[in-house]
């Protein structure tokens, strides 16, 4: 009979095991198994530090809010602009008016009633020149009055156009400054720095998720149903991964997930397999280029699905910083995101 091995040894040999193979896939389809859907443990899978994800989570979100402040302000400059050009257009012509009204004024004279009643050989006469002088000086004034105002809307069009300026050259330094918060975050946890990116394609145009009438995006609460968990996700969240899925990308996804910190808990986040059984390991082959191609797909579509960050294959991407380093994970296929796509949105 052979001797059972003792409990230590067969732990350690079935630990041996699973790293050899890679962590089990988690079939599409699959009903919920608890937070993590397969992933390598509970709780914070997904690599790196509470305090590294709620930087890059503030330094996005004031990048894009900042991004949306400049993209709002030059559109009121190029406004303001073309107004200014209608006005200054409009300017020429009163000043022309106004120029030929002073010469009449000019060779006629100013009126007075003994002048007039002088040079009139009778009270019809007089009343005559009275009238059309009188006309001429109204219309003068007229003109005068609306040579001033078209002045000062064009003053104050100058200067709208210059307070949007300085908006820009402050917003220009907001982003520069969550710029450097998200690469000290990463270079803190010993990543940051630009690397290779990611070498997949994707032509594909997203529909655009709603924004403020400023440019902003709303704010939004995990109010709507997951229909890969049985937790809750955002709205936005939720049109990022349809948009996904209507561009082909259709493999295993888990999005909600309890405890930890992070987007996932919030409802603002998704994890895209890329195996088609579900988060196993290493990717690679057809796999990794699903991978590569669905990152690019977010990256692409960035700006249409409020994309805070992309992370795939111990890379991340930022909105202020492109492609980065990502060095903070465990040194599993989860952690490492070389087995899924994390994609959090604002």
């Amino acid at each position: 009979m052979t001797p059972v091995p003792p409990l230590a040894v067969r732990i350690a040999a079935l630990l041996a095991a699973v790293l050899a193979i890679g962590l089990p896939a988690v079939p599409a389809g699959a009903a919920a198994a608890g937070p993590t859907r397969g992933l390598a443990a509970p709780g914070d899978v997904e690599g790196g530090s509470a305090s590294l994800r709620e930087q890059l989570d503030a330094a996005s979100k004031g990048f894009l809010d900042a991004q949306a402040a400049v993209k709002k302000s030059t559109q009121r400059q190029q406004e303001l602009t073309t107004r200014l050009a209608a006005i200054e257009a409009d300017l020429t012509t009163r000043n022309r008016t106004v120029g030929e009204l002073a010469d009449v004024a000019y060779r006629t004279g100013r009126l007075s009633r003994v002048s007039a009643l002088l040079e009139s050989g009778s009270p019809d006469g007089f009343l005559n020149r009275a009238s059309r002088l009188g006309a001429v000086a109204s219309n003068q004034d007229r003109e005068v009055r609306a040579l001033v105002e078209t002045r000062d809307q064009a003053a104050r069009a100058k200067t709208a156009i210059d307070q949007e300026i300085l908006e820009q050259r402050k917003q220009v330094a907001a982003m520069a400054k969550r710029k450097q918060q998200a690469e000290r975050a990463l270079a803190a946890n010993g990543g940051g720095g630009a690397s290779a990116g990611v070498s997949g394609t994707s032509s594909s145009a997203a529909k655009a998720a709603p924004r403020n009438s400023d440019g902003s995006w709303p704010s939004e609460s995990c109010s709507v149903n997951d229909p890969t968990t049985d937790g809750c996700i955002t709205p936005r969240t939720l049109h990022a991964m349809n948009q996904a899925k209507a561009a082909g990308f259709t493999r295993f996804v888990s999005c909600h997930r309890d405890g930890g910190s992070g987007e996932h808990p919030k409802g603002r986040a998704c994890d895209f397999a890329a195996q088609k059984g579900g988060f196993g390991g290493v990717a690679s082959g057809g796999d990794r280029t699903y991978g590569n191609n669905l990152a690019a797909y977010f990256v692409k579509n960035a700006d249409r699905l409020a994309v805070l960050y992309v992370i795939w294959f111990k890379q991340i991407w930022l909105p202020s910083s492109g492609w980065q380093a990502y060095t903070s994970g465990n040194g599993d296929p989860s952690s490492d995101h070389t087995n899924h796509v994390h994609l959090s949105v604002v």
